[in-house]
């Protein structure tokens, strides 16, 4: 069921007094302003909403759209995405609203109440945006992040999320009605619940106390096997199945089974892409190589690229090489400061450091390190294609990273 959500609406055009008026609508406003440190592209975007330049504003699950007018004849089309909850957040999230009437009457009355927010972070559920949550998104060509187009998009619909903090809700997944028609299913099975008579039985603590003094025997696992045994047979002809193949995946297969046991989930959850790059990372000889690139329909130069991303950092150097994210500004600027003084001692030349999103790229010199979700940087060189390939392993130290990286590129 979609959410219910205002329509598209012109965003009103604000004079000089603040974007927002309610601390709800400011939290909106301090998210944006924390998310980066590019207070010129901030100011521009304050300017463009003040004039109005922001259009008809549609919100939908995740993100927020809008076409905002630049210098251009024709208009950017702007996005401001923010992570949807789960449904396990979801649940925990209203179960918290229904556990207090004075917060469900708060809500009903347009009003959203601190001590709402505030048990919802208790529980383990971020409802208002954080900094690194709010990702924007702008058909201009402008680098920045935000860039001033989006960054009018989200003054703008500062003064809708004033008027009505069910649109932070629908954000996050889910409408008014929605919400009200479960808060109202969830108050009336604990009413039910306080009426009933007390069940009979045990106590769950009793139960397990019992379990405990006579736990059942399990069986010894057995060693992983250090080898697989050879087919007894072979395939069928006319399949296209060799023995060496089969086999060769039967090993991959127990050694995959081995790393479970010993508590390695790393590579339990991967796509057909993902794993097809996996295997290719095993150095499986070039046949197997081009056989994986033809039966996943991927590009040659970009599945190489993937599998060097794999031989140096696994399942998140994949992550690394395929999906960019908005780390937390603070980080980004205390790492470029580190690396532009290691920069000062180890070239005499100019040095530009760009950053972007989780990449701080060092533009003239083809360098480029990538902040992973497991806070460690990825060194990548730019290769005579344009693009960047993985250049060594990671490191908790952007320096270092950097220094691998140098070494590389043979400076």
């Amino acid at each position: 069921m979609s959410p219910a959500v205002p329509g598209p609406r012109r965003a009103p055009a604000r004079g000089k007094r603040a974007f927002a008026a309610t601390w709800w609508g400011q939290a909106w406003v301090a998210a944006l302003e924390g998310s980066t440190l590019d207070a010129g592209r901030l100011s521009r975007g304050r300017t463009y909403a003040r004039k109005g330049m922001v259009g008809p504003v549609t919100i939908v699950p995740g993100q927020v759209n809008a076409a905002v007018q630049g210098s251009r004849p024709r208009p950017y089309h702007s996005s401001v995405h923010l992570p949807v909850l789960t449904d396990p957040q979801w649940d925990t999230l209203l179960d918290t609203i229904a556990a207090r009437a004075r917060h469900l009457a708060a809500l009903l009355d347009g009003e959203m109440p601190a001590e709402l927010v505030d048990d919802a972070r208790q529980a383990g559920v971020p409802f208002l945006p954080q900094p690194s949550e709010l990702d924007p998104e702008c058909s201009c060509p402008d680098w920045g992040h935000p860039c001033k187009h989006a960054a009018a998009l989200c003054y703008a619909i500062a003064a809708t999320i004033d008027a009505d903090p069910f649109v932070l809700f629908a954000l996050r997944g889910r409408g008014r009605e929605e919400v009200f028609a479960r808060l109202r299913a969830l108050r009336t099975a604990a009413q039910k619940t306080a009426a009933a008579p007390e069940p009979a039985g045990i106590p769950a603590a009793l139960a397990y106390a019992h379990w405990a003094e006579e736990p059942p025997e399990l069986p010894e696992l057995p060693e992983p096997a250090a080898h697989t045994t050879a087919l007894p047979v072979a395939p069928p002809p006319g399949t296209g199945l060799a023995a060496a193949d089969l086999e060769r995946l039967m090993a991959d297969a127990a050694a995959r089974a081995a790393r479970l046991i010993a508590g390695d989930t790393a590579d339990l959850h991967l796509t057909q892409h993902q794993d097809a790059v996996r295997i290719s990372a095993s150095d499986p000889g070039p046949e197997w190589f081009h056989h994986l690139i033809q039966n996943t329909g991927a590009d040659l130069t970009a599945f190489a690229r993937l599998t060097r991303a794999w031989r140096h950092g696994g399942p998140t150097g994949l992550t690394v090489a395929e999906q960019p994210h908005s780390p937390d500004p603070t980080v980004m600027k205390a790492t470029r400061a580190a690396l532009e003084t290691a920069l000062a001692e180890m070239t005499d030349s100019p040095t530009h450091l760009r950053a972007w999103r989780n990449r701080l790229t060092l533009t003239h010199h083809g360098i480029q390190l990538r902040l992973g979700p497991d806070a460690r940087w990825y060194p990548y060189l730019q290769g005579d294609d344009g693009e960047w390939w993985p250049a060594a392993p990671a490191d908790t130290d952007p320096v270092t990273a950097l220094t691998a990286a140098w070494s590389q590129n043979g400076e």
